[in-house]
């Protein structure tokens, strides 16, 4: 039986350079998202970091913005995909969020917006263009 999936909260410098190495492997190498918008509020993120075994596969973080709390950059190695990865990440985004997170988004890859309406997102909005992808805007309903 593979070993199972845990996400956490990053309290380290190491997690910290490999859940970078995991983001930039998956969205400047596989989907050519230009460098300089991956990093991006890197300094005013919460992140997060998703390991099977000893194995780091995924990332995200969150943010405090205007608007409220926006998910981001959640990133699962390709080798890995399919196997509950990003779920575990999003349950520990969620669980993670101060009580004062009320409003809950993140903008979607048009590909992953199922994989977020599992999660109790729902779409808000037409579809954009976002760092050269497609996207939706997501909103979290209940939690």
């Amino acid at each position: 039986m593979p070993a199972p999936v845990r996400a956490n909260k990053i309290n380290n410098p190491d997690d910290l350079q490999r859940a970078f190495a995991i983001r930039y492997e998956v969205f400047v190498s596989e989907q050519n998202c230009p460098p300089e918008i991956e990093v991006e509020f890197n300094d005013s993120s919460t992140h997060f970091i998703a390991y099977i075994g000893e194995e780091p596969v995924g990332a995200a973080r969150y943010r405090k913005t205007d608007k409220g709390y926006k998910l981001e950059r959640f990133a699962v190695r390709a080798v890995f995909r399919g196997r509950g990865v990003a779920q575990e990440l999003i349950k520990a985004v969620i669980s993670d969020l101060p009580p004062d997170a009320h409003y809950i988004y993140l903008h979607a890859q048009s590909h992953a917006a199922g994989l977020y309406e599992k999660a109790g997102f729902k779409k808000e909005g037409d579809e954009f263009e976002e760092a050269g992808m497609k996207h939706f805007k997501m909103v979290l309903k209940h939690w």
